[in-house]
């Protein structure tokens, strides 16, 4: 017998057995999860959009592609709109990248773009973000994309402003973080729930926000990470998100991993290695079976692609290489957590 509506908690899963279909609650009703085949030429493909090749010195617009399903280096797809480090958000075929700083001054941006995975080529202008920032992250599903946190002109930022990923037009508000942040090491999706990992507000933190993607609303508290980080990198398939790298103040290279569908700390899941103890701003994105780090700085600048098994973890070990040593990237792919 199904529980009456009031009792079932929001994001809750289920699977349909008169459909066949997976199915999860947005507070008011039963919505199917979907499914979708991520590949493009043999597997799926992940996307490094802008980066710096500093510091000091301006970010760049390059665009560089990869099939993580099979270990090779980067190649160029096109360029963004403007030169800047920005968040990254995508459905299965748009990738979306929003704000970021372009390294020189204005420090802040409001511009988004997007590009089409399957075709290579220069991002078209999508909108304006609610606000001008650096420093953000981007999170999503199919169908919305979220962007939050940052620095603004005035100081850290706890809104989370939302896109239609399908529909290009500027971004509303959405809702806030527990606590205004920037730097945050990373964020991280399944078609349900958004997890934003560590940050600084203002101090270091290891604090996990949970956000319910499908309704709109505040964050509330997922749990926390294995220590205070900042500037490391969040990936996830749509079980489990994992948090990479970063400072505390120190260069780390522990891999932590959570359940998304359940609250809790997280646990030790690997190690990136030795020769990519990320200090920050580097760049994650998965497939549904594999988590691809890259770029970063290490202390300078590094080209260094690495990745994990998402089943089983362990030392990340050699992908291929990015064009060129550098930071700050925003990255997706056309089957990350959020898309199922």
């Amino acid at each position: 017998m199904s529980l009456p509506p009031r009792e079932i908690p929001l994001g809750a899963m289920r699977f349909n057995s008169d459909l066949s279909k997976l199915e999860y609650w947005n507070g008011s009703a039963w919505f199917q999860i979907q499914t979708f085949s991520p590949d493009l030429d043999g597997g799926v493909r992940g996307v490094y959009a802008g980066g710096t090749e500093g510091p000091p010195g301006p970010a760049t617009n390059e665009i560089q592609f990869f099939t993580i399903s099979t270990q090779g280096n980067a190649a160029d797809f096109g360029d963004l709109t403007r030169e800047r480090t920005p968040a990254s958000m995508g459905s299965n075929t748009r990738g979306v990248f929003a704000s970021g700083s372009p390294g020189q001054g204005p420090y802040y941006t409001n511009e988004m773009d997007f590009i089409s995975f399957s075709s290579t080529g220069n991002a078209t202008d999508f909108g304006d973000n609610a606000l001008s920032l650096s420093g953000g992250f981007g999170l999503s599903n199919q169908t919305r994309g979220l962007n939050a946190g940052g620095s603004t002109p005035s100081g850290a930022s706890n809104a989370i402003n939302m896109i239609t990923i399908a529909q290009t037009g500027n971004a509303v508000d959405y809702g806030d973080l527990t606590a205004a942040r920037n730097d945050a090491k990373g964020a991280c999706a399944s078609p349900v729930r958004g997890l934003v990992f560590g940050g600084i507000t203002p101090s270091i933190t290891s604090a996990i926000d949970m956000i319910t993607i499908p309704t709109l609303g505040n964050a509330d508290d997922f749990g926390d990470l294995q220590g205070a980080r900042e500037r490391g990198m969040g990936c996830s398939n749509s079980i489990r998100g994992l948090s990479a790298g970063g400072q505390d103040p120190a260069a780390t290279s522990n891999i932590d991993s959570v359940i998304i569908a359940s609250r809790g700390n997280s646990v030790v899941f690997g190690n990136l290695s030795a020769n990519n103890i990320n200090t920050g701003a580097n760049a994650a994105t998965t497939s549904p079976t594999r988590a691809v780090f890259s770029g970063g700085q290490n202390p300078s600048n590094t080209n260094i692609m690495e990745y994990i098994p998402i089943a089983t973890g362990g030392s990340a070990v050699d992908f291929g290489d990015l064009v060129r040593a550098q930071r700050g990237g925003g990255t997706t792919s056309t089957g990350h957590g959020g898309l199922g």
